[in-house]
């Protein structure tokens, strides 16, 4: 990888080499020209007191040669919360490749007579994230157009293509409630389109009169789950103080707290403990709605491998997965890929199967294996440890590949406000010369942050970068991620001068907002974590 120069952040090392670039008409002047400009600018950027004593890994490079024109702690290990994901979905595009679809399969090895199943009904998943109730309904409606409407057997639900570990290494449990931390399986259903697989929608409205308990009702409808509701309606004009929380180890949800009685209804989303079982609820709940009586129970098995294909649903393929996937920063989807991974180029469909896929994938993309660790695909785990210089590596590598410029849009565009536009960035960078043209993967997590993409400098030469910040204490440095990705779009290159950086100014971040009734804080979360964004 070439450099033009090194830099540790010591703008006195820049203007010590002044003299060899200044420009014609500039002789004897000290005043730093090109990159030790941006390089100048950059170091006073990220002296922000802030980041006193925190881990700071800084890298910029052109996409045209790899070349480096600013680093600071380059090559220090950090944890890169969801800027992770720029390594899973780079893997699994090359890996599965970007017309990879999940299959979901009702199946029977049994005889039919007549309208009669005369055994088992089989219900097979490899991990569609994508899978709402309305397609188990479609699936449930091809079993009745097909003449059956009794099954004597069991419905089965086949969850094996993955293994039964639920969760990443590393996660925390305290977070399991929460949609961002949901359980992973072959065999899942998602509430809503933006694909929250594993979790239901627990919309809360306020009863008929005040004192009344609300309405709350469960989206999809299913019977995986439990409310006990312990809320009230409060007078008209009061504040909403809803909390919804699934306890630990099981499928009680609980709903406490007030809703005005002129208050709107409110939506919170859930996870649910064991997603398999969720799905072949949902599915026989489809069943019966089609008039097709299952006699037996719903249990767990394997599909015989002589099973009749009965009726099948292909998921969107995995380029337009991409983006809600990374838009979104959708923790579920980082992890079933990686499974995906294992269970068809490894040894299974699991995580150390899926992760071995993945670092041979990127080895052959300029990150050696020994080089960094990646436990789990979403950069949820604490785990996890990457270098801002590797992040910039794989950025420049992927620009090579054919996949690429789904991908490039696939990730979110500062100041776009569309939400499958902007993303996480949605409300970050807007009015500046960075709206419209930054695409980046942002990553949060407490005392963590990271802003890693692309950026058109002013020069028209295009640029990545990758920002990390670890260990910060104070206020989130979010919006000194959003000042290097400005001065990166100011950039003039060798007619580039110094700034007063004092004077960049970029738009109010709209940061989550901390809820003290939960054990989270949801500052610290991506955005689209917290429904902020």
């Amino acid at each position: 990888m070439t450099s033009r120069l090194h830099y540790v952040g010591a703008a006195v090392t820049a203007v010590s080499l002044i003299g060899l670039l200044a420009l014609p008409g500039m002789a004897g002047s000290t005043e730093p020209i090109g990159d030790q400009a941006l390089a100048s600018d950059l170091d006073r950027i990220l002296a922000d007191s802030r980041l006193d004593g925190a881990g700071v890994g800084v890298v910029v490079r052109t996409v045209a040669d790899g070349e480096t024109l600013y680093q600071r702690g380059a090559e220090e290990l950090l944890l890169p919360a969801s800027n992770a994901k720029l390594l899973s979905s780079v893997a699994a595009l090359e890996a599965l490749g970007p017309d990879y679809r999940f299959r979901t399969e009702v199946s029977s090895p049994a005889r039919r007579y007549g309208g009669v199943l005369n055994g088992d009904l089989y219900l097979r998943g490899t991990g569609d994230p994508t899978l709402l109730a309305e397609d188990y309904d479609a699936l449930a409606a091809d079993i009745a157009d097909a003449g059956i409407d009794l099954v004597r057997g069991d419905l089965v639900a086949d969850d094996t293509w993955f293994d039964d570990v639920r969760l990443g290494t590393g996660w925390a449990w305290d977070d399991e409630p929460y949609y961002y931390s949901a359980q992973i399986s072959a065999l899942t259903v998602a509430p809503d389109t933006d694909y929250d697989a594993g979790t239901v929608i627990v919309e809360v409205a306020p009863g008929a009169e005040e004192g009344a308990p609300p309405e709350v009702t469960v989206e999809p409808p299913t019977d995986h789950v439990t409310v006990d509701v312990r809320a009230t309606t409060s007078a008209a004009g009061s504040t909403e103080a809803i909390t919804v929380h699934r306890e630990r180890g099981g499928n009680a949800i609980r709903v406490d707290g007030s809703i005005a009685l002129d208050g709107a209804p409110t939506q919170d989303w859930s996870t649910v403990w064991e997603p398999t079982d969720y799905a072949a609820d949902v599915f026989h709940r489809a069943l019966a709605d089609h008039d097709v009586r299952v006699l037996g129970d719903v249990v767990r098995g394997s599909t015989p491998e002589h099973a009749e294909v009965l009726a099948e649903h292909d998921s969107m393929p995995l380029d337009e997965l991409m983006v809600p996937f990374m838009k979104l920063s959708n923790n579920g989807h980082a992890e079933v890929l990686v499974k995906a991974m294992g269970a068809e180029h490894g040894a299974s469909g699991s995580w150390r199967a899926g992760g071995a896929v993945l670092t041979d994938t990127l080895a052959d993309l300029g990150l050696p294996a020994a080089d960094y660790r990646l436990v789990d695909g979403s950069g949820l785990s604490r785990m996890d440890m990457v270098t801002a210089d590797q992040l910039t590596t794989l950025l420049v590598a992927a620009g090579d590949r054919p996949w690429f410029s789904d991908w490039y849009e696939s990730l979110p565009i500062a100041g776009e406000s569309d939400r499958l536009v902007g993303g996480t960035l949605r409300n970050r960078l807007a009015g500046t010369e960075a709206a419209g043209n930054v695409h980046a993967k942002t990553g949060s997590l407490t005392g963590v942050t990271g802003l890693s993409g692309y950026v058109t400098a002013a020069s028209g030469e295009e640029l990545v970068f990758s920002v990390v910040f670890n260990n910060y204490l104070g206020a989130s440095p979010k919006d000194i991620e959003d000042l290097v990705a400005l001065r990166l779009a100011r950039y003039a290159g060798e007619q580039d001068r110094v700034i007063d950086v004092e004077t960049l100014s970029t738009p109010e971040i709209r940061l989550p907002v901390d809820d003290p009734r939960t054990p989270v804080d949801e500052s610290a979360l991506e955005c689209t974590w917290a429904r902020a964004c």
